[in-house]
């Protein structure tokens, strides 16, 4: 593999929806990416109490979301491996993997104000650089702030949360989530 500039997104995706798609795509063209990977959790350490979709369905409608956009990848490498998925488990084994790219993790600008809870957030800050994107006019009031590349993005107020409690109350997703991964959605009956 050639010397690559990676965006990794990673996320329970549960399900993705068009926010999700639209930060990849606005830090892939403002950071100047060759592609970014879409790294679904296996185990994500911060949900350790919560219900989440089945890993198969997770990975399935992630495929789905990013069919239209070839340099969108699905990586499984959370589900390859057992246990928790700690984020700087990942960067090491992709920086393993992948020793001569150049790798980017994609947080949003909500998760910034929280890095110092990360797991090992000092050695992650020195595997990997960080892109922050952020509100336009909005500020980060983080120790980390420096140490972040930061990317201003239009607000959009989207979660999977909002998206599964529209469907548990069937209304629409139309717009929020793609056709396919919507059709998905409502042949598997998930949040339903």
């Amino acid at each position: 593999m050639k010397d690559n500039r990676i965006g990794i997104l990673g996320g329970t995706f549960d399900p993705p929806h068009v926010g999700h798609l639209m930060i990849a795509k606005q830090v892939l063209e403002q950071c100047r990416l060759d592609r970014i990977w879409f790294i679904p959790s296996a185990e994500p350490p911060h949900k350790k109490n919560s219900t989440i979709t089945k890993g198969k369905d997770r990975i399935e409608m992630v495929k789905r979301a990013i069919v239209d956009e070839d340099r969108f990848e699905l990586c499984l490498l959370e589900f390859e491996r057992q246990g928790l998925s700690y984020t700087i488990d990942t960067v090491k084994e992709l920086k393993r993997m992948y020793p001569t790219s150049h790798l980017y993790f994609i947080i949003g600008g909500d998760m910034v104000d929280s890095l110092h809870t990360w797991d090992r957030i000092d050695e992650l800050l020195n595997e990997i650089t960080f892109i922050a994107v952020k509100r336009p006019g909005s500020d980060f009031k983080s120790p980390y702030q420096d140490s972040l590349v930061q990317v201003e993005f239009p607000t959009i107020d989207l979660s999977s949360t909002w998206i599964r409690e529209q469907i548990k109350s069937g209304r629409t997703t139309d717009y929020y989530v793609t056709a396919e991964v919507r059709k998905y959605i409502e042949e598997n009956l998930l949040y339903e």
